[in-house]
């Protein structure tokens, strides 16, 4: 069973070394069928210099380079490219390697007979590192979860976090149908799934939040509410 695991990359020069190195050496030590997709996006730094240069050490690495910033465009190109080959997983992780090797790991290995699996920060049993501030937390359940729920129907304790996994016949069904390419993109795909009648749980994960964040609290999360509302409009 082989699995695409699709990164995108905005400016990670200081980190997808070791995020790369580090899920390349786990799976292939577990012997794991796999392929790394990371789709640059944007990138005006040596994110793609330093990508080039792992994948002469593993050979399961492949690139993609996209003029223009968006993550929901990278993810969708990198899901488009996936399909070309054969696999029977397609997913995404973030590149900052919040979510470590051994958590998405647990997602290939608990999908059982769902047709997707996303982890969650946010169930009693997950746990995130360092904690998060209060005021995150709030407007996750007061206001963004409860604005979710009301437009799209979908009911999830965690809609953003970057670690998601579905078998290939969710992917080749959806692709296409992607159109958000920044916020809202996680909202959008769900929200597909559920149109299309797949089945996605969650599961509880291990979360290590990391320095130099793109969220910023105040301008990305109006912008993410715009982007619900864009999004509710056009489908």
């Amino acid at each position: 069973m082989k699995t695409s695991i699709i990164i995108p990359a905005y400016n990670e020069q200081a980190r997808i070394g070791k995020t790369l190195t580090t899920y390349a050496t786990l799976f292939e030590e577990k012997k794991i069928p796999h392929e790394l997709v990371v789709v640059l996006n944007g990138c005006k730094d040596k994110t793609l210099e330093i990508v080039q240069e792992i994948q002469k050490q593993f050979f399961s690495i492949h690139v993609i380079n996209l003029k223009q910033a968006g993550k929901g465009l990278a993810v969708a190109a990198g899901f488009k490219d996936a399909l070309t080959r054969e696999n029977d997983f397609i997913g995404f992780v973030d590149a900052d390697m919040a979510t470590r090797p051994e958590y998405f790991l647990e997602l290939i290995q608990k999908i059982g007979a769902q047709d997707g699996i996303i982890a969650s920060r946010y169930m009693k049993q997950s746990q995130i590192f360092p904690k998060r501030p209060p005021q995150k937390e709030w407007g996750r359940i007061l206001v963004y979860n409860p604005v979710v729920r009301v437009l799209f129907g979908i009911h999830y304790k965690d809609f953003q976090c970057g670690a998601k996994l579905f078998k290939r016949a969710v992917v080749e069904k959806i692709a296409s149908q992607l159109t958000m390419q920044q916020w809202a993109f996680d909202v959008e795909l769900l929200y597909l799934c559920k149109k299309n009648k797949f089945t996605v749980t969650e599961l509880p994960t291990v979360w290590y939040d990391q320095d130099h964040s793109k969220f910023k609290l105040m301008s990305s999360g109006a912008s993410m509410f715009r982007s619900l509302f864009k999004l509710r409009f056009k489908r």
